[in-house]
């Protein structure tokens, strides 16, 4: 499915901002459960109920989503009019409560998932579902490529995945959000993290220096201070690195989409892999901005990103199942 940008729409920053802030959402109708984490803290998970039969997608979302962004509630419309089921898990602090351990979330946060992912399977097969399929859009994108490059086989437990505008080199997006107009998103990031920090502050005490994360102004500084020490890095560059999943793309074994636009401005061109594994699709359109991809004309619609993903993972999933059954038979 190609993706043609509306002209009314042109360059890699309105790409980005409209459709986040200005396209109408649609509703969906969510029902949520706490989830009581490995060490005592916990998580919300928002769901949809489909029907019978029908697959589960697990979406991850992005560095201060929810199960309320635009690309949330635009994939979670699709999958309740199809009759599928579908899943949000929050982040750590991303549900609209504090969560209650010294830490929060990062872009590399494979265990995390590991255990949301493998508890899923589970309700999967009480709904009777006929295929687990995960989702991750920015640094849930990236969370979820590094799960599946570091499970490797383990992770087939999925019949496909997508991540959408991750930020497969964290240096190089880390970089680019701290130069020019680009210090506009990391100030609105920054606007909601610093209050989160704040109040975990005021539940452990001294876990950070409070004067350095007021004075932060870049995504750098702040993950000195907070992500890094707090989720077992050394520092931002070890974390930038380790937590990249450029690095396992040639590890992943489940059909997996990337899709990333030539014109992200969290993610220069230059900065994109080249190749991946066998399953792995690299789907680098020229235009679409950070999970934007508007589609229409004005005001513009949200549904282009929605039937992209599901298009490929519906794909891919019955291709395997093909290309399994007909070894078995032959």
């Amino acid at each position: 499915m190609l993706y043609i940008p509306p002209r009314w729409l042109p360059g890699g920053h309105l790409q980005t901002i409209y459709p986040s802030t200005f396209v109408r959402k649609p509703t969906v109708g969510y029902r949520r459960e706490r989830w009581e984490a490995p060490d005592g803290d916990f998580i919300d998970i928002d769901f949809v109920d489909g029907q019978p039969g029908r697959p589960l997608v697990v979406l991850f979302h992005g560095l201060e989503g929810s199960s309320d962004s635009h690309y949330s509630r635009a994939l979670m419309a699709e999958v309740a009019r199809r009759g599928w089921h579908g899943a949000i898990p929050h982040f750590r602090g991303c549900s609209g409560e504090i969560n209650l351990a010294p830490r929060f979330y990062h872009s590399g946060d494979s265990a995390e998932l590991d255990w949301i992912i493998r508890r899923l399977k589970l309700r999967q097969q009480d709904l009777a579902a006929t295929h687990f399929y995960a989702c991750g859009v920015s640094l849930g994108a990236n969370a979820l490529l590094r799960w599946l490059g570091e499970s490797q086989h383990q992770a087939e437990i999925l019949d496909a995945a997508c991540a959408v505008s991750a930020p497969l080199d964290l240096a190089g997006g880390g970089a680019a959000l701290g130069a020019g107009f680009n210090r506009l998103y990391t100030w609105v990031f920054l606007r909601t993290m610093r209050p989160k920090c704040l109040a975990k502050l005021d539940q452990f005490p001294g876990l950070f220096d409070r004067e350095a994360l007021l004075s932060a102004r870049d995504l750098y500084a702040f993950d000195n201070i907070v992500t890094a020490p707090l989720h077992g890095y050394r520092n931002t560059e070890d974390y930038w690195d380790r937590a990249s999943a450029k690095h396992i793309l040639h590890d992943i074994t489940v059909p997996t989409l990337v899709l990333n636009a030539r014109n992200d401005p969290f993610l220069p061109e230059q900065h994109l892999p080249r190749t991946a594994a066998p399953e792995v699709v690299l789907d680098y359109p020229e235009q679409g901005g950070h999970v934007g991809f508007a589609a229409g004309g004005p005001p513009g619609r949200l549904d282009w990103l929605p039937r992209r993903l599901l298009h490929f993972l519906e794909g891919r999933s019955e291709s395997s199942f093909a290309a399994q059954a007909e070894a078995f038979h032959g």
